[in-house]
């Protein structure tokens, strides 16, 4: 360390684990109370230097390099992987068992929990109690605490990825980021689309308007969405069981490119209102039907592909009893893996 006008400048080694990083996110994790402004002006003004030379956020960082840290005396650093909320949720035993229940496969680098349906993922307006917050309870043996590497709807469930080492972290944002990650969804339709298989190459754009986060096809303005999807079975043409395979990672994508097509999802009122919902199926839970079933990732340390699935939540498999859907003939996109 060397003194900068009476303040100390500090000088850290990047790590294997953190090898491939973009230096914005390494200050994230090493600072999170840097806001991104705060770190462009340290980055514009030549006060970060990776190897004593300037370099921009999306610089990617090699094991052993030396980035410059300036002064920064209101920021304490915390330690990999702690997170910045002042309070995080108290969970009861029940909850800690139930997220710990709920991992469906885990190794030195990688967990796939099954997210229970109306767990929101990270906090927003309204979400006192998110994933997010919860991670802590899932270090295990660990070292460092979880970390999110992609997302699922709060009112989705099925199978989520985390991180438990940086190295795994960085590795598996590009399989998401590179589309090497593949997932593939089940979900109840109300009504049937009129191709039994099928492309959905709608361009996605967010929505204006005063009901919350929405996407809707603008193919001037959006970005490509692709969605392969295939039905599986139909009832009495009312409502079908329906595979889908997202090829881009759109937020809603599915919601919106089955409402795109005139077959929402069960249960989708934020895109469909009414019509997301059967006309005298009082019966049937009014939740989402969307459930991320299966995903195929490669390992971060080679190998053989992590490939994981997850069993239906309790309001989903009630429903497939009610309409006597077999959820064996569920896999159309095994060949394509």
């Amino acid at each position: 360390m060397s003194d900068e006008g009476g303040r100390k400048v500090e000088t850290r080694t990047v790590t294997a684990d953190e090898a491939e990083m973009r230096l914005d996110r390494w200050f994230k994790r090493h600072f999170p109370a840097l806001s991104h402004i705060q770190l462009e002006k340290l980055l514009r003004t030549g006060q970060v230097r990776v190897d004593g030379g300037r370099v921009k956020g999306a610089t990617r960082l090699e094991a052993g390099q030396s980035v410059r840290i300036p002064p920064m005396p209101d920021l304490a650093p915390l330690a990999p992987g702690a997170v910045t909320r002042k309070e995080r949720p108290v969970l009861s035993d029940k909850e800690v068992k139930a997220l710990r229940d709920a991992v469906l496969y885990r190794d030195g680098d990688v967990i796939v929990l099954n997210k229970p349906a109306g767990l929101a993922v990270q906090g927003g307006t309204g979400q006192n109690k998110h994933l997010d917050a919860m991670l802590d309870v899932l270090t295990f043996d660990g070292k460092e605490r979880p970390k999110l590497v992609h997302r699922l709807d709060k009112d989705t469930s099925g199978c989520l990825v985390l991180a438990r080492t940086s190295f795994a972290a960085t590795r598996l944002a590009g399989y998401f980021r590179g589309k090497e990650a593949r997932k593939y969804y089940w979900a109840v339709t109300v009504g049937v689309p009129k191709q039994y298989q099928g492309k959905i190459d709608a361009a996605l754009a967010k929505e204006a308007g005063t009901r919350g986060e929405r996407m809707a096809v603008d193919e001037d303005e959006g970005a490509r969405a692709v969605t392969l999807y295939q039905v599986i079975e139909n009832a009495h043409r009312q409502a079908a069981f329906v595979a889908l395979w997202p090829l881009t990672g759109r937020t809603h994508q599915l919601r919106a490119h089955m409402v795109a097509i005139g077959t929402p999802i069960l249960g989708d009122g934020k895109y469909a209102g009414q019509e997301a919902f059967l006309p005298g199926g009082a019966e049937l839970p009014r939740q989402l039907h969307l459930h991320a079933r299966r995903i195929v990732i490669p390992n971060p340390r080679g190998g053989k592909p992590i490939d994981v699935t997850a069993n239906l939540p309790p309001h989903m498999a009630k429903t497939w009893e009610y309409f006597g859907f077999d959820m064996k003939d569920g896999d159309p996109f095994a060949s394509y893996v």
